[in-house]
């Protein structure tokens, strides 16, 4: 789930909640920086819509790498939790206990739960995160963006991430007899089907019938790996971007099937697309970075190699636009296929990422570390200050998401995906 589904989702998930809440949205706080924002947050704009999704993916990337986060940045992200153990995207005021008002999600929740299980040293808050969730899973074995919402292919996914990193067995977290495995299967598009034969939709649609969705597909292929959102490169599967199997496939199937469709998607140029009503096709930057990993987990770097060598082309600029959640992103793309994230495209990511938060405690050379066991003075770098959440290029289109598509396309907006 990329930085631009995730506003897309919040934005969606504001419009599920109550249609007062809509024209606050479209008149919306600014995307621009806020001098009230805490100095341990990654990122410089406005964290309504993904501060938790950011902190999370930059902390994990940060890890990934070897890199040791600064404790301001860790203890920003757990004291985002409200008391039930769930995360919303963003609470400006922890001090203030969370109630029915409070939106809370599964996405950053489940997100922030792979990155404190990676780092750490808070089991507590990883369990009560947890529990929060399995309390939430639907009938269907699945999850929505939303407590109570419908499942859909991203939100399922990125919670089978945080149920794999924490060492849970996803197919025993079951509701009803279903596990996630059998609501993500539900997803999945059956050979036969064209151009999207094999990929995953978000969510069926009001006829019932799946369209496909490559943000939902990259997600997909993941969570029938039992994978999150760090993976490394699987082992080569071989044979050609074909769909294959049953209408019903196994969830290894459904994975290879996603995967192929990938594939064939970004076989042309290199890149996924964006198409949205009224406007030209765009490169979908974030998307590709996410059908990287999933490519590379399900068949190895190599079957990865056509979309990595675009984004180490043209997406480091990107990533400096839109700040913390895309450079992390491009790090995850970069692990996943063997590729150093410091020489990525003739970029630093990792410098670049850490750029945009508070110092981190263990930097390797290059980068800024804490001195005394001490954060910088604001931990942001002047040149990451433009907008650095993503949420400044895509807010726009975030809203026009939800208000002209509707709620039922996706988070991408990881968010996001989710998105920033």
């Amino acid at each position: 789930m990329n930085v631009r589904s995730r506003s897309a989702a919040a934005l969606a998930a504001i419009a599920v909640l109550g249609a007062a809440a809509a024209p606050a949205v479209a008149a919306g706080p600014s995307p621009s920086a806020s001098a009230a924002l805490p100095a341990g947050l990654y990122g410089t704009t406005d964290p309504q819509y993904d501060g938790v999704w950011r902190q999370s993916l930059a902390l994990l990337a940060q890890h990934t790498v070897g890199v040791v986060p600064s404790t301001a940045a860790v203890d920003w992200l757990t004291g985002q939790q409200c008391a039930d153990g769930a995360f919303a995207p963003y609470r400006a005021d922890t001090a203030k206990p969370c109630d029915a008002k409070t939106m809370v999600d599964t996405n950053s929740t489940a997100a922030a739960v792979q990155a404190l299980s990676a780092l750490g040293g808070r089991g507590d808050v990883v369990e009560d995160a947890l529990a929060w969730l399995k309390s939430v899973q639907n009938k269907d074995g699945g999850w929505g963006y939303n407590p109570g919402s419908p499942s859909d292919a991203n939100s399922t996914s990125v919670v089978i991430g945080a149920l794999a990193a924490t060492g849970t067995e996803p197919e025993q977290v079951t509701k009803d007899g279903k596990s996630p495995y059998d609501a993500l299967l539900t997803f999945a598009l059956p050979c036969g089907e064209g151009e999207g034969a094999g990929a995953f939709a978000y969510q069926p649609g009001k006829d019932g019938k799946l369209a496909a969705n490559d943000d939902a597909t990259a997600a997909g292929v993941l969570g029938a790996l039992g994978k999150g959102l760090v993976a490394g490169p699987g082992k080569a599967a071989g044979g050609g971007a074909t769909c294959s199997g049953a209408d019903r496939p196994t969830r290894e199937q459904a994975a290879a099937n996603g995967a192929a469709h990938l594939a064939r998607a970004v076989a042309e140029d290199g890149h996924l697309t964006s198409v949205l009503a009224g406007a030209d096709p765009q490169p979908d930057y974030g998307n590709t970075a996410d059908a990287v990993v999933a490519l590379a987990a399900q068949g190895g770097a190599d079957s990865a190699a056509k979309p990595l060598a675009w984004l180490e082309k043209n997406a480091v600029a990107w990533a400096k636009q839109s700040g913390p959640a895309a450079y992390a992103q491009l790090v995850l793309a970069a692990h996943a296929t063997g590729t150093d994230p410091r020489a990525f495209g003739g970029t630093d990511l990792v410098e670049r990422l850490n750029a945009t938060g508070p110092a981190p405690k263990g930097a390797q050379v290059g980068d800024r570390a804490e001195k005394d066991g001490k954060d910088g003075k604001d931990g942001k770098n002047a040149e990451e200050k433009k907008d650095d959440s993503g949420f400044g290029v895509w807010w726009f289109v975030g809203v026009c998401l939800v208000f002209g598509i509707g709620i039922g396309f996706l988070l991408s907006g990881r968010n996001r995906k989710r998105q920033p």
